[in-house]
C-alpha cells in the first residue's frame, strides 16, 4: 500500500483541508499520514474561529519520523498560513523527498482575483518558491497570476491559459502544472494542464453547476493525488477528480442546497471507490 503525508490545517467543522483530504485519500486505498499546521474550530468562512497554531510542532514531528526512517510515496501540501510554514515544508521536502517521492503542492492562498485574508503581498513569491520545488502543482487562475506576475483575467482564452501554464512551469516545477477553475466556454468549467515531461498541453471540461461550495479545491487536489498513487495517468487522475467534485456539488444541490460551508462529498465516496476498484484505463 502506498503511503502519503498531507501537510495542512484541520478545520474541525467545515469540509476542507485535512477534513476533506484524509477521508478521501484513505477511501482510495492509500495510507494517509497527516501533519497538521493548525487546528481551527471552523474554517474561515465562519466568523470568530478559534485557532491553535501548530507550526512549532512541524519540525519535532519531522525529526521523530526521520528517526523512525519513515518513507512517503508523496508529500502533499495545502493551505499554509505563513512564510515560516513554507520554509518548514521545504525542509520536509529535503528530509523525506527521495527519488520516488512525489511532491504535490496545492498553493491555496487566493481566489476571485485576491489573496485570502491574513496574507500580505510578499506571500505569493514565497509560495512560488515552494512550487519551484514541487513535481506537480494545482493552482487556480488567481494563484497562478499572483505567483507569476501575469495579469488576472475573468475571461481566459486558450492563448492566455497556455501562457499562464508556461509561466508556472518556469517556476521550476518538474512534472506538471495544472490550472484549475478554467472557464474558456460559457456554461463550462474545467482544468488545463501542461505535462512538462511530455511537452503536452491538454484540457478537460464539464458542465458548470449553478452553486459553488467551500473546499472543492481541496477535494480536487486530494482525488488527483490519490488516483496518481493508484497508478492512474495524470489525465485520468484529473478527470476522476473533476467528476468526483461535480458529483459532490450535484449531491449537495439536490439534497442540502442551503449548506454553504462544504459539499456532501461523503455521499458520493462510493463513486470514487468504484472507480479505484475498476482501475486505470476503465474510464
Amino acid at each position: 500500500m502506498k503511503r502519503i503525508v498531507t501537510i495542512q490545517d484541520i478545520s474541525c467543522l467545515g469540509k476542507c483541508s485535512l477534513t476533506a483530504a484524509l477521508p478521501v485519500i484513505s477511501a482510495m486505498g492509500v495510507e494517509t499520514a497527516v501533519l497538521p499546521t493548525a487546528v481551527l474550530s471552523t474554517h474561515t468562512m465562519f466568523e470568530g474561529a478559534v485557532i491553535l497554531n501548530l507550526e512549532d510542532q512541524i519540525e519535532p514531528v519531522s525529526r521523530h519520523w526521520e528517526s523512525l526512517q519513515f518513507h512517503f510515496d508523496a508529500v502533499y501540501t495545502g493551505y499554509l498560513a505563513s512564510h515560516r510554514q513554507i520554509d518548514l515544508v521545504k525542509d520536509f521536502f529535503r528530509r523525506f523527498g527521495k527519488e520516488d517521492t512525489l511532491r504535490f503542492v496545492d498553493p491555496a492562498m487566493a481566489d476571485y482575483g485576491k489573496l485570502y485574508s491574513g496574507f500580505d503581498g510578499t506571500f505569493p513569491a514565497a509560495m512560488a518558491s515552494l512550487c519551484g520545488e514541487a513535481d506537480i502543482i494545482v493552482p487556480n487562475i488567481t494563484e497562478a497570476c499572483l505567483m507569476t506576475g501575469a495579469p488576472y483575467r475573468t475571461d481566459p482564452d486558450e492563448a492566455y491559459i497556455r501562457e499562464l501554464l508556461e509561466r508556472l512551469a518556469a517556476l521550476g516545477t518538474r512534472r506538471a502544472v495544472v490550472l484549475t477553475g478554467v472557464t474558456p466556454d460559457s456554461g463550462k468549467t474545467g482544468v488545463s494542464c501542461l505535462d512538462i515531461r511530455e511537452g503536452r498541453f491538454f484540457s478537460l471540461s464539464q458542465e458548470k453547476l449553478p452553486r459553488s461550495y467551500h473546499g472543492t479545491g481541496d477535494l480536487f487536489a486530494s482525488v488527483t493525488l490519490g488516483a496518481l498513487m493508484r497508478d492512474f495517468s495524470l489525465e485520468e487522475a484529473l478527470r476522476l477528480a473533476a467528476d468526483f467534485v461535480g458529483a459532490a456539488i450535484a449531491e449537495t444541490i439536490a439534497h442540502d442546497p442551503g449548506k454553504t460551508y462544504g459539499t456532501d462529498f461523503e455521499a458520493v465516496i462510493p463513486f470514487l471507490t468504484d472507480a479505484v476498484r475498476k482501475g486505470p484505463g476503465s474510464r
